[in-house]
Parts: structure tokens; C-alpha cells; sequence
């Protein structure tokens, strides 16, 4: 069974920046496509990033293009979310997702192509 523990999750004000970690306890992680999803109190689960086994190739939502960086270390089994120019509206639960297989372009988008998800981490933006 693969672990993903998320960390990194906090209250900050609007402007503010936080990073986000998902450690991952898999051997297989290096050829993993991963994923940051959140999801708002009363809302669906939503996409945010995903970022292919060697980091080259990343896809972000539009609604956080240029303001958050998703980042892996294949050494530490670990990916990361920075997120930058934090507003209120990016208050939700954060979480990681591990894909086992290919690639998929912008399919990545959808919860369905992720084989397992962490519990999740809160991040509070405050205006």
C-alpha cells in the first residue's frame, strides 16, 4: 500500500506564500506522475498541479498559473507545492495523489487517473 503524508499547511494572510510536502513511501515514486488537488468547505475536489516522474514536464490549473511551483525530489521520494500571492479563495484542504502509470497530458487534470491520494493538509489564507 503506497503512504502519501502531507505537510506543510497553515494559516496566512493574503500575499503571503506557504510550501507544501508530500512524502511518499513507494520505490516506484521516481516513475510516478504526481498531483496537488484541493478542495473548499462545500465544493468538489479540484485540481492544481501535476508534474511528470523527471520534473520536466508540469501542468497547472489556470487559476494558479504563475503564482504556485510544483517541484519534486526523486532522492527524498518527496514532492512539493509552492504556492506564492495567496489569496483567501485558496483556502481549502491540499492534498498529494501518486499515478503509477504514463503520462497522460492534461488528463491529469481528472481524480480518476490517481491510484492513491493522502489525507490531506489545511491551508487558511486570510484577507
Amino acid at each position: 500500500q503506497v503512504q502519501l503524508v502531507e505537510s506543510g499547511g497553515g494559516s496566512v494572510q493574503a500575499g503571503g506564500s506557504l510550501r507544501l510536502s508530500c512524502a511518499v513511501s513507494e520505490r516506484t515514486f521516481s516513475s510516478a506522475v504526481m498531483g496537488w488537488f484541493r478542495q473548499a468547505p462545500g465544493k468538489e475536489r479540484e485540481f492544481v498541479a501535476a508534474i511528470n516522474w523527471s520534473g520536466v514536464i508540469t501542468y497547472y490549473a489556470d487559476f494558479v498559473k504563475g503564482r504556485f511551483t510544483i517541484s519534486r525530489d526523486n532522492a527524498k521520494n518527496t514532492v512539493y507545492l509552492r504556492m506564492n500571492s495567496l489569496k483567501p479563495e485558496d483556502t481549502a484542504v491540499y492534498y498529494c495523489a501518486f499515478r503509477s502509470g504514463s503520462w497522460m497530458g492534461n488528463l491529469q487534470k481528472e481524480n480518476g487517473v490517481y491510484d492513491y491520494w493522502g489525507q490531506g493538509t489545511q491551508v487558511t489564507v486570510s484577507s
